[in-house]
């Protein structure tokens, strides 16, 4: 089903996606022009797939629980922010916060984040295919940041339990 937020207010498209009729077989979605909207795909509960065809604001998919979410762009700032469970793929860069507070599922970044990237993660699944920026996993309390590129400054800073693996070299 598709789903366009130049013909749709981005509260109906995300209450159609928050309250998925449980006998509709309807499952995967495409949200287009997304025009950079904050708060895209927040909430989700359902195991449904969406794509989103854009660059997308902050707080993209926040808060999911069972979704599979892949945004074909970039995200702003707290991209699966306060994630519970399944997986945000972003097939761009990310803005600061990337992860944040996230308890559990997995989130993707195929390009670089900015700086905090799983700041006080809980649990989640980070893997970035690029770099990330200073003070990522600053307090981190459980959970793996899986960096393919470089770190900048504070890399881990405050640390409890959560484990960094990192291919490139580390600022500091």
């Amino acid at each position: 089903m598709n789903l366009n937020l130049k013909k749709d207010s981005l509260r109906n498209v995300n209450n159609h996606l928050q309250n998925i009729d449980k006998k509709s077989n309807d499952r995967s979605f495409v949200i287009s022009n997304p025009g950079g909207n904050h708060a895209i795909c927040a909430g989700l509960k359902d195991e449904i797939e969406v794509t989103v065809d854009g660059h997308v604001g902050y707080y993209c998919a926040g808060m999911n629980m069972n979704a599979q979410i892949t945004i074909n762009g970039n995200v702003g700032t707290g991209v699966a922010e306060n994630m519970m469970s399944g997986t945000v793929h972003v097939k761009g860069n990310a803005s600061q916060s990337a992860g944040a507070t996230a308890h559990g599922g997995t989130l993707i970044i195929d390009g670089d984040t900015s700086s905090r990237c799983g700041i006080s993660m809980k649990g989640i699944d980070i893997i970035v295919k690029g770099s990330v920026g200073h003070m990522s996993a600053f307090m981190a309390h459980s959970g793996n940041l899986v960096i393919c590129g470089d770190a900048g400054d504070a890399l881990g800073d405050s640390i409890y339990e959560a484990n960094i693996f990192i291919k490139g070299k580390v600022k500091s």
